[in-house]
């Protein structure tokens, strides 16, 4: 189980360096989507993945999941779905006005972008 979430982790994290190192917008996007879904899967597996026990403790149960990590992936997809709509319109309204999607032009003296 470990070498398919560590595995997991990183083809993830090799993924979204990988398209964040494009030269496009929405790749870039994606790459840094890739990286908050790996760090997700980081911070749930810290918390001892443990299969069919409660996450909050109970007289009942003999042992019980770190509910933390669960708080943490939870406010953590909150966060990097904001934040990715943000960034979104950020690259969009780029996208309009530039009428390229590069995220490297520059603009020079008149105005015109290195292509």
């Amino acid at each position: 189980m470990e070498l398919v979430v560590a595995t997991t982790i990183g083809g993830l994290t090799a993924a979204g360096v990988y398209l964040l190192l494009r030269l496009r917008a929405f790749p870039v996007i994606l790459g840094l989507t890739l990286l908050t879904y790996a760090v997700n899967v980081f911070l749930f597996a810290t918390g001892r993945l443990a299969v069919g026990v409660p996450p909050v403790l109970d007289d009942a149960a003999t042992a019980y999941s770190d509910p933390l990590p669960q708080a943490l992936v939870l406010t953590a997809i909150v966060i990097s779905f904001g934040m990715t709509a943000v960034l979104v319109l950020i690259a969009l309204g780029s996208a309009l006005e530039s009428g390229d999607d590069r995220v490297d032009v520059t603009e020079d003296a008149n105005g015109e972008g290195d292509a």
